[in-house]
C-alpha cells in the first residue's frame, strides 16, 4: 500500500466477480468511494481488513493487480441552484457537459430526517387526475408507489403528475430508462416548465445496471437540499424501483450472500425503507413527497419488491386499462392512499368525502352488474343504470388523460349521480343532496 494526497492506493485484488471485488485494507470504512482502475465503486462490505468493493461499471477487464485508490469519504454531489434545468448521470455529473457553478459537495445517502424535526403531512398534492385527485388524494410529505405491469403507460402517468402538480421542483430519478424515455421525460418538462422546476438523474439501459444504485442517494440528496435549505415543496420520481432491487440482487448474489424471497436480497425492506422513508413535510413548509413506479410480473403483488414495498408506503396506484372505454384509468378497487383523510373535506370541498365513497360503491355496483351479464344472468332496470354510470364515470372523470380540477371532478360526479340514479340509490347526506343536487 502506499498513500499519496492522504489517499491510500493499493494495489492487490484477492477476488473479482461481475459486480464486486475483494481486496485486503486496513481503516476504510462502509459505504466509502473508492476508484478501482478509474473505475467507481463504494464499500459494501467490511470483514475485519477484508473488504468487498461494488464496482459500478462492471468489473470486466480489472486484473488482480488493478489500482484501488480510496477517496476516504462517501459519494458526493455538487448541489445548487445550478441545478434546475439540468439533467445529471448516476455519478452527478451534468449530461449536457456546461460547468458547475455556485454549488457546495454534500455527502449523499445520509439519515431520514429526524422525526421530531417533522410533522403530519397536511398539504393537498393536486395532480389533475381524478383516479387521484377524487379518490386516493395526495398529501404533501407522503409515499406511495405506482404498481404497474411493464406495458402500462407509468412513465407518461408520471410525467403528467409532473406537469400538473403545483410543487416548487420536481426531481427524477429515472434507473434503466430507455433512451427514448429519457428523451420524453427531457421535452415533456422542458416544453412544460422550461428550465426552472425540473431536475433529472438519469441511468438508462445503455449504462451499467449497477449504477442505478446511486441513482436514488442522488435525487433524495438534492430534495433534501430544496425541501430544507429553500423550502420548497419538492415531487420526488422514481422509476423503475423494480430495476433498482434487480441491480441490488445482482450485487449481493455476487457476493455470495444468500437470497430471500424471489432471489432479493434480505437487506431488501431496509433498502427500499432507507429511500421511502426521506419523505417528509418540515414544519417551515418544505416537503419531500415520493412518487415511485415499481412495475410487476404478470400483475404478481405478491412478488418480494412489490410485498415490501406495501409494507414501507402509505398506499398504492394501480394502473389499468379499461377495457370497456379502451383508456387507462386508475384502479379504484386496488388504489389507496392512506393520508386522503388528511386532507379530504377539509383542503377541499365538503361534499368530496361523500361523493368519492357514494361513487366507488355504484362503480362496484357497476362490476357486479357486468359479471351478471357475462354469466348470462336478466339485467334489471338498475344494473343497466350503473353500467352506464360506470362507462361515463371512467371516461369523463377516471382516465389519465383528462384533467380536471378536483371542484370540476365532484361537479361532474354529482351531474352523473343526477343522470342515471335516483337521490335514495345515491345516498349522500341531506344537506349535500340540498346543494348539488339541482333536478
Amino acid at each position: 500500500m502506499e498513500t499519496k494526497s492522504f489517499q491510500k492506493i493499493y494495489c492487490k485484488l484477492t477476488n473479482i466477480t461481475k459486480a464486486t471485488c475483494d481486496l485486503m485494507a486496513a481503516g476504510v470504512s462502509y459505504e466509502e468511494m473508492a476508484y478501482v482502475q478509474g473505475r467507481a465503486a463504494q464499500v459494501v462490505k467490511i470483514n475485519g481488513d477484508l473488504v468487498t468493493l461494488q464496482v459500478f461499471a462492471g468489473t470486466e477487464g480489472l486484473s488482480t493487480d488493478s489500482e484501488v485508490v480510496f477517496t476516504g469519504s462517501s459519494p458526493t454531489l455538487e448541489i445548487g441552484d445550478h441545478m434546475a434545468g439540468r439533467f445529471f448521470n448516476a455519478y452527478g455529473k451534468p449530461i449536457d457537459g456546461l460547468p458547475i457553478r455556485e454549488a457546495k459537495p454534500v455527502e449523499v445517502g445520509g439519515p431520514s430526517v429526524n422525526p421530531v424535526r417533522r410533522i403530519q403531512p397536511n398539504q393537498l398534492i393536486n395532480t389533475g387526475i381524478a383516479g387521484i385527485d377524487l379518490n386516493n388524494t395526495l398529501v404533501s410529505g407522503q409515499k406511495i408507489p405506482f404498481f404497474a405491469d411493464p406495458d402500462q403507460p407509468y412513465n407518461e402517468v408520471l410525467a403528467l403528475i409532473a406537469l400538473r402538480a403545483k410543487v416548487d421542483k420536481i426531481i427524477l430519478g429515472g434507473m434503466g430508462l430507455t433512451w427514448d424515455d429519457y428523451l420524453f421525460f427531457k421535452h415533456s418538462f422542458e416544453q412544460g416548465y422550461g428550465h426552472s422546476k425540473i431536475i433529472g438523474f438519469i441511468n438508462t439501459t445503455d449504462d451499467s445496471p449497477v449504477e442505478r444504485l446511486l441513482i436514488p442517494d442522488m435525487v433524495l440528496s438534492t430534495a433534501e437540499y430544496f425541501a430544507y435549505e429553500k423550502n420548497e415543496k419538492v415531487l420526488v420520481l422514481l422509476t423503475d424501483m423494480t430495476l433498482y432491487a434487480n441491480a441490488l440482487s445482482i450485487v449481493s448474489n455476487r457476493m455470495d450472500q444468500i437470497p430471500s424471497k424471489d432471489s432479493m436480497p434480505g437487506s431488501l425492506y431496509s433498502d427500499l425503507a432507507r429511500i421511502y422513508e426521506k419523505a417528509v413535510q418540515f414544519p417551515d413548509g418544505g416537503n419531500i413527497t415520493i412518487l415511485a413506479v415499481t412495475t410487476l410480473s404478470g400483475g404478481d403483488i405478491t412478488h418480494a419488491i412489490p410485498d415490501n414495498t406495501g409494507y414501507i408506503t402509505e398506499g398504492q396506484l394501480f394502473l389499468r386499462k379499461a377495457t370497456e372505454i379502451g383508456k387507462v384509468i386508475i384502479d379504484p378497487f386496488r388504489s389507496l392512499s392512506r393520508l386522503k383523510q388528511l386532507v379530504i373535506g377539509k383542503s377541499t370541498r365538503a361534499d368530496h368525502p361523500q361523493v368519492m365513497n357514494a361513487a366507488i360503491r355504484i362503480y362496484a355496483d357497476a362490476a357486479n352488474s357486468k359479471t351478471k351479464m357475462e354469466n348470462g344472468f336478466e339485467l334489471t332496470d338498475y344494473d343497466e343504470r350503473v353500467l352506464k354510470f360506470a362507462d361515463d364515470y371512467s371516461r369523463e372523470i377516471l382516465a389519465i388523460d383528462v384533467n380536471l380540477e378536483i371542484d370540476q371532478m365532484l361537479d361532474k360526479t354529482w351531474d352523473l349521480f343526477m343522470t342515471y340514479l335516483t337521490k335514495d340509490e345515491v345516498a349522500i347526506k341531506k344537506e349535500f343532496t340540498d346543494l348539488y343536487w339541482t333536478n
